[in-house]
């Protein structure tokens, strides 16, 4: 019968106590190893930063990893992104990839302590992982894209390998010989030397890279500067006096730019220089491609319509929407120019794919552009070229449809074909691929969890149903009838329309109701559903508390 010998025990306690000490870093060296890293994941993205603004910005390892992030992420979680960070979606994702970096680089630093070619391989990991990033973007048309990475990496490996050779205690043997690293006899000079040093020139490697970044965009900025946009051949008609209700709290009848809503999926604006700008017209059905300049679109007959954009992410009562004076070309005269014919009349196109400078491809009915409505190439916006965030150049303006599956911002390329043979970008992400503007209505004022005063409240807001053109609008209290609200003017059936509903508000909690009918007689329905894969339905409502 076996028996438990205690002094054996006892006798192998102390060899693994010895193996544990052998193996652990102290906590004052893993913490000197931790900012190793991050000066390392510093001096990679600074150089990296320095290469890509002579390459070109988007070849950046974070915005190239992000915008891979962004095509690779599922749809329902970018909407959930810009229903909760808005237009910071974007800074936020920057923000969330930098912090993963920063991890990673720390835990590097800590494993280079001991493994330093091990540390120093991960950090050509992460340079490999953003070269191909880079090279696989949509935009990307030459190799030189990886540069920034693999540069910025190799950068950081060497410093890494450096740095983690100056916290190496000079009198240690080797690990394998079992000598724990210990706070005492590494390079303490040596170490703060290089540290610094490398902060310093990573700070001004950044600072020149995003310089050279910001010159390479002066031609653009130079260009939009000189450009002189011609009168409209088509002006639009003066917005009728009554289109805008002078009720605090009800957006503006027309959105200024600095306020139009953002949704799109460039990490970085493209500048594009408008002297340098081309727009290439082909594919099937098209007799006589076209390939135009900025100067040309100017020379050509202009309109100028009150047009209102609605976002597909744009969830009931949500802010993306807005209304603007856009000046352009009619892109049904140019495809008819280049002998196009939409299929109702034997064209063999019904998809017409919209490419950006970006990559970005949108895919639009041939039907809608071509049934009459005010389809743009634009130009203009509020009486002004286009702001960069919003397309400059040139960009497509839809009544009507979704920007999604119409409003192509920075366009350089026109291709037709059908939508059996091509799915444009968020087709393939699962979304719907046509898109008509749902009837939708928001209450502005007053605002949810408002606290008005018993007495006369005025409750007001905005209704669209582009292309089609508002109604009616009605309002309802808590669970009572219908109420008519009273319509402003209407400017086009292409532009929202604002409503007001001077309400006699009694003490307590209540619920505001909105819902609008269209001029085809279809009413606004309480069928709640998500912004996938057509836009979102549904009848906007806000609780208040009346005092």
């Amino acid at each position: 019968m076996g028996t438990t010998n205690p002094s054996g025990l006892r006798d192998r306690i102390p060899h693994v106590t010895e193996t544990d000490e052998r193996h652990r870093i102290r906590p004052g060296l893993a913490a000197l190893g931790a900012l190793s890293g991050v000066l390392t994941g510093f001096a990679a993205l600074a150089v990296a930063e320095l290469v890509a603004g002579a390459v070109r910005p988007q070849a950046g390892p974070v915005v190239a990893v992000g915008g891979a992030a962004i095509d690779r992420t599922p749809a329902a979680v970018k909407d959930w992104a810009i229903r909760n960070f808005g237009t910071d979606d974007k800074l936020v994702l920057q923000l969330g990839i930098l912090a993963v970096l920063a991890l990673f680089a720390l835990l590097l630093g800590i494993v280079a302590l001991r493994f330093r070619r091990s540390g120093s391989a991960g950090v050509l990991l992460f340079g490999a992982v953003g070269a191909l990033a880079a090279t696989s973007r949509p935009d990307s048309t030459s190799p030189l894209d990886a540069l920034p990475s693999v540069t910025g990496a190799v950068a950081g490996a060497g410093l890494l390998y450096v740095l983690a050779g100056r916290l190496t205690p000079r009198s240690e043997a080797a690990p394998a010989q079992g000598a724990p690293l210990s706070d005492s006899g590494w390079d303490r000079r040596g170490f703060v030397i290089t540290a610094t040093a490398a902060a310093a020139a990573s700070a001004g490697a950044g600072a020149l890279g995003r310089s050279l970044s910001g010159s390479r965009g002066q031609d653009a900025v130079a260009s939009r500067r000189n450009v002189v946009l011609p009168a409209p051949a088509s002006p639009a008609a003066p917005v009728p006096k009554g289109a805008g209700l002078r009720i605090p709290g009800v957006s503006a009848f027309t959105t200024p730019n600095s306020d139009f809503y953002r949704v799109d999926t460039a990490l970085v604006v493209p500048k594009v220089d408008a002297t340098a700008w081309r727009l290439r017209i082909h594919g099937k059905g098209v007799r006589r491609p076209l390939v135009l300049s900025f100067d040309d679109l100017l020379r050509r007959e202009l309109i100028e319509r009150d047009i209102t954009l609605t976002c597909v992410s744009n969830e009931v009562g949500g802010p993306y929407v807005g209304n603007a004076r856009w000046t352009g070309v009619r892109l049904a005269d140019l495809l008819a120019e280049c002998g196009v014919k939409p299929p109702s009349e034997g064209g063999p196109a019904d998809q017409l794919v919209a490419r950006s400078v970006d990559g970005m491809t949108i895919g639009s009915p041939v039907e809608d552009v071509m049934d009459g409505r005010d389809a743009l190439l634009a130009v203009g916006m509020n009486g002004e070229p286009l702001p960069f965030d919003h397309g400059f150049p040139v960009r497509m303006v839809v009544p009507g449809l979704y920007g999604f599956v119409s409003a192509c911002k920075w366009i350089n390329d026109i291709e037709l074909t059908t939508f059996d043979a091509y799915d444009p970008y968020w087709v393939k992400r699962g979304w719907a691929r046509r898109a008509p503007i749902k009837t939708e209505s928001r209450i502005d004022t007053p605002k949810p969890f408002a606290r008005p005063r018993a007495g006369t409240v005025m409750v007001a807001g905005v209704a669209w149903a582009q292309h089609r053109g508002i109604d009616k609008v009605e309002v309802r209290i808590d669970d009572g009838p219908w109420q008519e609200a009273r319509l402003a003017a209407e400017d086009t059936r292409d532009t929202w329309r604002q409503w007001s509903l001077a309400w006699q508000a009694t003490k307590g909690g209540h619920t505001l109701t909105v819902r609008a009918t269209d001029r085809t007689g279809q009413v606004q329905t309480d069928k709640r559903t998500r912004t996938i894969p057509d836009g979102a339905s549904g009848r906007h409502s806000v609780v208040v508390t009346v005092e």
